[in-house]
């Protein structure tokens, strides 16, 4: 049901910021910043509920719990990418937007290199 309520709050406030942009378009980009923060707003406090059942997935892993906080911090940084992409975008500013986005998708990549060593020393170990 909070999906039904994200959705139509999202709705109502572009046709609300719409309002607004032929005659003040600073108006509606600050309008669709504000809409922006307030759905990531509702978005962590379901991450609050996903993190404890997580931490519940922790316990059965016994000494893999910090791939999911690889996991997490890699979720994290392709959402706060797409979040202030997507602003940008608003903005007209599509060249930034793009090189947020790249900044983002190599930051994973980087992040993600000791989990891929951890994976071939182990199948080395287990070939060798």
């Amino acid at each position: 049901m909070e999906i039904m309520k994200i959705g139509l709050l999202g709705v109502a406030g572009v046709m609300l910021a719409l309002q607004f942009k032929s005659n003040r378009p600073e108006y509606g980009l600050y309008m669709g910043a504000a809409l922006c923060l307030l759905i990531f707003g509702f978005s962590v406090s379901g991450l609050k509920v996903l993190l404890e059942r997580v931490r519940e997935l922790e316990g059965y892993l016994k000494g893999s719990g910090s791939y999911l906080g690889f996991l997490f911090k890699a979720v994290g940084i392709t959402y706060v990418c797409e979040f202030c992409s997507s602003i940008c975008k608003d903005a007209g500013y599509g060249a930034v937007a793009g090189q947020i986005e790249i900044f983002g998708k190599l930051s994973v990549l980087l992040m993600g290199i000791p989990v891929l060593m951890a994976v071939i020393e182990n199948i080395n170990a287990i070939a060798g």
